[in-house]
């Protein structure tokens, strides 16, 4: 899959691309990224890609011009339909969902809003998805994009060190992750002393992961009640797991 980024700031997503697990999935070329400096595109001594907005305000709006010239270089670039995607705070917001489909598809052409925003008319003419980190206000597309391209990288076969790692992560089952342990078994701090569940030193797998999954279940009940409903409505939970729920005391 390839994805293209447009952006004035390309020198940010070296380090994703560089370091980490994650890593393994851009230099592999499972999931390729180009990176194109906007300024690139611009037709001025001054390499302008923004102006004041019409109707007077502060701030200054990222011009459509460039970004025609900018889009029209990655699509030839690419050959392909791929959608656009911008990234604003009234986007759907990214899950685990939006990531698993972007994770099995051909990639995406990101784009980098920066500033108050972009010429709507840009907008309502290329954009195809609008997503959104969370009910926050960011100074531009990069920090989303970067999510997006962590979150689909370590989906591939091979990033993570174990197949399994994904899918027992927060979200992957429509819940949250349990608590995890490791050494030392014991733990002695400011004279007080913390042990590792016992069923986890146990070797009995299914036990194991039935306290992995009650814990999953509570936790996810105590901070998002409202993935246990989705969960729910989506016959995602069995006799077992709602008969812990009810005996729980929230």
């Amino acid at each position: 899959m390839r994805f293209d980024v447009i952006t004035l700031f390309p020198e940010l997503f070296t380090p994703q691309l560089t370091h980490g697990v994650t890593r393994r999935a851009f230099e592999s070329g499972q999931v390729g990224v180009h990176l194109w400096q906007l300024r690139d595109f611009a037709d001025d001594n001054y390499r302008r890609v923004d102006d004041r907005p019409y109707g007077g305000g502060p701030g200054m709006v990222m011009l459509v011009e460039p970004l025609h010239r900018a889009l029209a270089a990655v699509r030839r670039a690419r050959a392909d339909s791929a959608p656009v995607v911008h990234f604003t705070p009234t986007g759907r917001r990214i899950d685990q969902q939006v990531v698993t489909e972007f994770a099995a598809g051909p990639g995406a052409i990101l784009l980098c809003g920066r500033y108050e925003g972009i010429d709507q008319r840009f907008l309502d003419r290329h954009v195809d998805i609008e997503l959104s980190l969370g009910d926050f206000v960011l100074s531009g597309g990069e920090l989303p994009a970067l999510a997006l391209l962590d979150a689909v990288a370590r989906l591939q076969e091979g990033v993570l060190g174990d197949a399994q790692s994904h899918r027992q992560d927060s979200f992957s089952d429509g819940l949250l992750d349990c608590p995890h342990f490791s050494r030392p078994e014991v733990l002695a701090s400011g004279g007080d002393t913390e042990a590792v569940p016992p069923v986890l030193l146990s070797g009995h797998h299914a036990d194991i992961a039935c306290w992995r999954r009650e814990r999953s279940l509570e936790l996810t009940a105590r901070r998002r009640p409202d993935l246990i409903a989705a969960a729910r409505a989506a016959g995602k939970l069995t006799k077992a797991d709602e008969n812990y729920l009810a005996g729980l005391r929230l």
